[in-house]
C-alpha cells in the first residue's frame, strides 16, 4: 500500500447517515476501510464493464443424473482449459452436485463461459462472482 492521503468531504446529513447505516450493518470499525472497499467494488465492476484481465469463481449446482450433463460440463470446460485455473467438486448428495470453477482471463470471456455452464438442462442454479486480479486495486 503506497502513501496514505487525507481527504476532507461534504455530504447532506440524510446521505451520511445512510452511509454510516451501512458501515455498521457490513461490521466495518471506521468509515475509511469502508469507503476503500466500496472504491475497490466500483475499480473491479468497472475492469468487467472494460472487459478487462478478470478472476472470477461460476459455482453450478446441478442434477448429476440429467442426461448426458456431466460429459457437456466437462466438455465445455475443456473447450476452455486456458482460462479454467481450477476446478472443486462435492457431492451434495444422491442426486445432486456443487461445482466451483476458478477463471482468469477477459471478462467477457469469462461471463460467456458461465452463461454456457449455466443453460444447460439440469443445471438448477449457477451464480457467476466476479473479482479482479488485484492490479488496479493498489
Amino acid at each position: 500500500m503506497g502513501e496514505v492521503a487525507r481527504l476532507s468531504f461534504s455530504l447532506e446529513q440524510p446521505l451520511l447517515e445512510r452511509l454510516e447505516a451501512l458501515r455498521r450493518e457490513a461490521g466495518y470499525a471506521n468509515r475509511s476501510e469502508f469507503l476503500r472497499d466500496l472504491i475497490r467494488a466500483r475499480l473491479v465492476d468497472r475492469a468487467w464493464e472494460l472487459n478487462q484481465e478478470a478472476v472470477g469463481t461460476i459455482t453450478l449446482v446441478y442434477d448429476h443424473h440429467a442426461r448426458g450433463l456431466n460429459a457437456r460440463l466437462t466438455a465445455l470446460q475443456h473447450d476452455h482449459h486456458h482460462v479454467i485455473l481450477a476446478t472443486t467438486h462435492v457431492h451434495l448428495d444422491h442426486h445432486h452436485c456443487v461445482e466451483v470453477i476458478l477463471l482468469r482471463g477477459r471478462a467477457a470471456h469469462i461471463r460467456a463461459i458461465a452463461d454456457g455452464l449455466r443453460r444447460h438442462k439440469g443445471v438448477l442454479h449457477g451464480e457467476l462472482s466476479m473479482s479482479s486480479t488485484g492490479k488496479e486495486l493498489g
